[in-house]
């Protein structure tokens, strides 16, 4: 059997490092009423920040059905890590497309960004492949050319 890879093995530092995590947190009226989640994700996002690592944070959250609103928006959860990490988390208004690319290009080494919520989009929900491919395709593109202009 293969022996597991461990996060500390790998060298980070001025690499973007996306993390899927789950922060389908339980939320009132737009206010967070149990961080456990966000706590548990707190020694991997640390310890990436620490090592110099471009930390990029992907999570779905609740069930917007495709559609944006602002109820199910990733936006207090930014906030609320940044609170438990001392830090400024950066916000990305969509976890597709330029204002995703834009985002990470504008990260430096040792900060974190909170993309918003992938359930934004039909295609997370349905479990579609084609559009997953087509999703990280046109990300891979956006990120490259707004690294050629940062």
């Amino acid at each position: 059997m293969a022996e597991l890879r461990r996060i500390e093995d790998a060298d980070v530092h001025g690499k973007r490092v996306l993390v899927r995590v789950d922060f389908n947190v339980p939320m009132t009226d737009g206010r967070i009423t149990d961080a456990t989640r966000i706590r548990s994700a707190l020694p991997t996002v640390e310890y990436l920040k620490r090592e110099g690592a471009k930390v990029i944070l992907l999570s779905h959250f609740g069930r917007p059905k495709g559609q944006r609103n602002a109820a199910d928006s990733l936006r207090p959860v930014a906030e609320e890590l940044a609170e438990q990490i001392g830090a400024p988390v950066a916000f990305a208004e969509d976890c597709l497309g330029a204002p995703a690319a834009d985002a990470i290009a504008a990260m430096r080494n040792g900060q974190v960004l909170v993309l918003e919520n992938t359930r934004f989009h039909a295609g997370e929900e349905a479990n579609d492949a084609d559009n997953c491919k087509a999703d990280i395709r046109q990300n891979i593109a956006e990120i490259r050319n707004a690294q050629q202009w940062s």
